[in-house]
């Protein structure tokens, strides 16, 4: 699925036929980030520690650990535009787990592509940032202009990251976008083990889900189309500074449940447990800079967003069937 608004894209002369680096290109995110920049013409490196299957000779494929030079370099050829740096260890638990691991993959992994990208001429460089950066608002609304107060490495690390950007930027003119994305979901996320996909496995096994606390929380989800939409925005868009990429409405945990019903037909019952400790009562963003600074505008609903996960769960239902 892309969204009209990210196939109607237009890509500066300066831009088009110049070849893009996306880093963490097999993952989630990646691998439609790559199909979009294709879908416009655009060649492509995908470097991952996964493989990355394809028969278009416009992708050139590198695995390894970007944290390797040798690796890096093979990455960042000389025709190279610039980054869009998804790949990073994104979960707060495991940041919180292992600081020194995730601190060389988000900070100093981020710097070196940098270097890199100043060193090779490249002009753009796009982070995978996240509103963690600005740490617990409680139920007021997340802006660009709130302060960075991050509470867990993770949002450290994203937050130093950002800070890097700011400086290439300010020092040698490198166009840098930090986009701080709200809660992904969308086809290919059978994987994981987030919310969304929970709701999908209990659906499809007839089972119920559980809930911590009393299911009021707020959440802001934007549909992987609508991610893809911004990153290209920022790709050729002439701007730098951080960007919020999100639905622009929130909705509970218990609103969340619902429209899965709506979408499954499953009955999808609850059980409310403890709510976890130090948990966010709500994320509630504001994207009107997005809007203005990017000409960002999601176009998926959640329940059609909600309804494209749902096609992709039974598909790969199907296929397990069969197989």
């Amino acid at each position: 699925m892309t969204t009209q608004n990210s196939s109607s894209i237009t890509f500066p002369p300066a831009l088009q036929d110049r070849r893009v680096l996306v880093t963490g290109g097999a993952g989630f995110v990646g691998r439609s980030v790559v199909a979009a920049f294709r879908a416009n013409g655009i060649p492509v490196t995908v470097a991952d520690l996964k493989p990355f299957e394809t028969d278009d000779s416009e992708i050139v494929a590198i695995q390894g650990d970007l944290r390797d030079a040798e690796v890096r370099e093979a990455a960042f050829g000389d025709d190279v535009a610039g980054v869009v740096h998804l790949a990073a260890i994104t979960s707060v638990l495991k940041s919180a787990e292992q600081p020194q691991e995730t601190f060389s993959n988000n900070v100093q992994l981020t710097h070196d592509l940098l270097e890199l990208a100043r060193v090779k001429g490249a002009e753009k460089f796009v982070l995978a940032s996240t509103n963690a950066v600005v740490g617990d608002v409680g139920t007021g609304r997340i802006t660009v202009d709130n302060s960075l107060l991050p509470l867990t490495p993770y949002g450290g690390t994203k937050a130093a990251g950002e800070m890097l950007l700011s400086g290439y930027a300010g020092a040698y003119g490198m166009k840098t976008c930090a986009l701080r994305f709200t809660n992904i979901y969308g086809p290919g996320m059978g994987h994981k083990d987030s919310f969304v996909p929970r709701m999908m496995r209990a659906a499809l096994a007839g089972s119920g889900v559980q809930v911590y606390g009393d299911g009021g929380q707020r959440r802001d989800l934007v549909h992987i189309d609508d991610v893809v939409q911004g990153i290209l925005r920022a790709w050729t868009q002439d701007f730098t500074g951080p960007a919020i990429i999100g639905a622009g409405h929130s909705i509970s945990v218990l609103e969340m449940i619902e429209a899965v019903r709506t979408v499954t037909g499953a009955e999808l019952p609850i059980e409310h447990v403890p709510a976890k400790t130090g948990e966010m009562p709500a994320v509630i963003v504001d994207i009107s800079r997005s809007k203005e600074d990017l000409g960002y505008q999601p176009a998926v609903s959640l329940v059609e967003g909600l309804e494209t996960v749902w096609r992709d769960f039974l598909a790969a239902q199907s296929e397990r069937v069969a197989g």
